[in-house]
């Protein structure tokens, strides 16, 4: 019997999407079109995924392009609802970590760390508290007040990053966020994972960084055209990711 506490399980959980076959650029090509039929296509992204993650643990995502990777971690965190029927269940608050996913592009630096603090639970106080913290680590003492639309993605990666580490989310999933920002940033957020700031928090690490996966996740997911492929030791789903046609 394990009685290890859950973070994070999925039941029977699948996600799909609807494309179209026409799109139309202008007016005039939908008029000239009108006779036509736009055909929808399902596209089924995630199929039928059930596992568990518990708490502390750190899990890696692996797959190549378009296998469902970064659909799954959108799916766990809560950013896309899970198609009828499945469940997804979480113990704890939670931050996506993906080019400032959970941000309004028309607020802020500062009105994006309040909202986003808001959302993890955190009181004015407390969020009056860490701001400076975040803003210094960010490195965006210039830009506090500037609307993150004008923000490169690397900006708003650190600050995202930021808002993470002092608002001290749950469960943290970071999408790529080592592939995004300058190498002095890409170092400084490693050395944080590195001081133990992971500790009894659950992380899930989406990346194609053999590297990075190896070295901070004991369990990882091989997604495989929207398959969970296989769930568990990394030094074996890197085998099996590497053996993949």
């Amino acid at each position: 019997m394990n009685n290890k506490e859950i973070s994070i399980q999925l039941k029977n959980v699948s996600k799909s999407f609807k494309t179209y076959n026409k799109s139309y650029q202008t007016i005039k090509d939908r008029l000239l079109n009108l006779h036509k039929k736009n055909e929808v296509k399902n596209i089924l992204a995630v199929k039928s995924l059930n596992l568990e993650i518990y708490k502390g643990e750190c899990i890696g995502v692996i797959g190549r392009n378009g296998s469902g990777k970064s659909t799954l971690t959108k799916v766990m965190s809560g950013a896309f609802l899970p198609d009828k029927g499945g469940k997804v269940m979480k113990n704890g608050t939670s931050l996506l970590l993906n080019l400032g996913v959970g941000f309004s592009h028309e607020l802020t630096a500062r009105e994006n760390i309040y909202v986003n603090g808001s959302t993890l639970g955190l009181r004015i106080q407390q969020i009056d508290e860490i701001f400076n913290d975040v803003i210094e680590f960010a490195e965006l003492e210039g830009f506090i007040d500037t609307k993150i639309k004008y923000f490169s993605s690397g900006m708003i990666q650190r600050l995202s990053f930021s808002i993470a580490i002092y608002a001290k989310a749950d469960i943290l999933f970071l999408d790529e966020v080592f592939a995004v920002g300058d190498e002095k940033f890409q170092k400084k957020a490693t050395e944080v994972l590195e001081r133990n700031w992971l500790e009894n928090r659950t992380a899930i690490i989406v990346s194609h960084s053999a590297f990075l996966v190896e070295k901070y996740c004991n369990r990882t997911i091989l997604m495989h055209k929207g398959v969970l492929l296989y769930f568990g030791d990394t030094k074996k789903a890197m085998e099996k990711y590497r053996a993949l046609d």
